[in-house]
């Protein structure tokens, strides 16, 4: 599929100056799926590395066509042998590609991301989990053993003014209540009729407060990171892929990055998918046809954004794996002079934060339109 860059066009019918005279068209070749870098929406391109193209070409005023390649590595291929001119999209600057392609400026660093799904039902068992620790149940004990000290002092002070009942039963109710009241608080003045009595009170409002304090620490903290780590599994490096089913694009890094796994090792194997997109990725993760997705952190975030599978709650288990260079390739038959002025424009709108920009906004979550 092919189209003419729409400032060349412009240029062409209103016959503005420097029409006739315009650069030779560049071929560029971009890689459908792969958002935020690069991906159709009813037939127009966009994305990160769309959006920057534009803007380079715009800027040094340089006519294009688009081609559509089926993965990175036919579009990367297709530059090397001269098919193409410019190779757009977040590709990774890796040490083998180094060595066999030609590429521009690099305009960002990203490394790769392993998303994995856990189901609602699971989340909730690893909740329940995390709650009954020794730690958790060591607070709770500290704090019941406390309140059970004070309501001993205070059923021995007050003795005089609130005498404990004759019958077990009757003086079994009676601590109860005393113990209730030190431990929530309301109905003190039921409890206590003398100035010690009334200080045992306050030192029993101090107890809770402070254990207070310590159990919201320690669930915020302690609890949160240990859900977190249960609900991305037993993941805790790639080599933990090893055994699972993984989703990739193809002639990506990422499935360079598994290919090395299975090569490197001679126990249990990661099972490659092949991925048309990355939102099918997230469609093969909700469904549990595989059981991780592997690529670009920028990639994956993105992903994160966009929807919400019902019953199920995405994460990213691992981050910045193997962080590289992103760039656009070139073919090496593009002249010096044309790689170069791409290169310093690149270099201009990554000073003046055109970049950052872009990137911001590719993981920036969508305001949902008012109806």
């Amino acid at each position: 599929m092919k189209r003419l860059s729409w400032g060349l066009a412009l240029c062409l019918a209103l016959g503005l100056p420097g029409a006739a005279a315009a650069a030779p068209v560049l071929r560029v070749g971009v890689v459908d799926g792969s958002p935020p870098c690069s991906y159709q929406v009813a037939g127009v391109w966009r994305g990160l590395a769309i959006d920057l193209w534009s803007r380079v070409a715009t800027l040094e005023r340089l006519p294009y066509v688009v081609t559509e390649w089926p993965s990175v590595r036919q579009m990367l291929e297709a530059s090397r042998e001269g098919r193409l001119d410019v190779a757009v999209g977040c590709i990774n600057v890796s040490p083998d590609r180094l060595q066999r392609y030609r590429f521009s400026l690099p305009f960002q660093e990203d490394g790769l991301a392993v998303m994995v799904i856990k189901s609602r039902l699971d989340l909730g068992r690893s909740f329940l989990g995390a709650l009954l620790t020794p730690t958790l149940l060591q607070l709770l004990g500290g704090y019941l053993l406390a309140i059970a000290l004070l309501t001993w002092l205070t059923l021995k002070l007050e003795a005089r003014s609130h005498p404990a009942p004759d019958s077990r039963q009757s003086f079994l109710r009676h601590s109860s209540k005393v113990f209730q009241v030190l431990a929530t608080g309301p109905g003190s003045n039921t409890i206590v009729a003398t100035t010690r009595g009334n200080g045992i009170v306050i030192l029993a409002y101090l107890v809770r407060i402070v254990s207070a304090s310590l159990l919201v620490g320690y669930l915020t903290v302690n609890v949160a990171g240990e859900i977190q780590g249960k609900a991305t599994g037993a993941i805790r490096s790639p080599a933990d892929l090893r055994g699972s089913r993984v989703g990739v694009r193809s002639g990506t890094v990422s499935e360079a990055l598994l290919k090395e796994l299975n090569a490197s090792s001679s126990g249990a194997k990661v099972t490659i998918v092949p991925l048309d997109s990355i939102a099918a990725g997230g469609e093969q993760l909700a469904s549990r046809r595989i059981d991780a997705l592997l690529a670009d952190n920028l990639q994956l975030s993105h992903l994160l954004l966009q929807e919400e599978t019902k019953g199920f709650l995405p994460s990213l288990a691992l981050e910045g794996i193997r962080p590289e260079s992103q760039a656009f390739a070139f073919s090496p038959a593009l002249p010096e002079a044309t790689t170069d002025r791409i290169d310093q424009a690149i270099s201009a709108l990554k000073r003046s934060g055109v970049v950052s920009e872009l990137r911001q906004q590719a993981t920036t979550p969508v305001a949902p339109q008012p109806r």
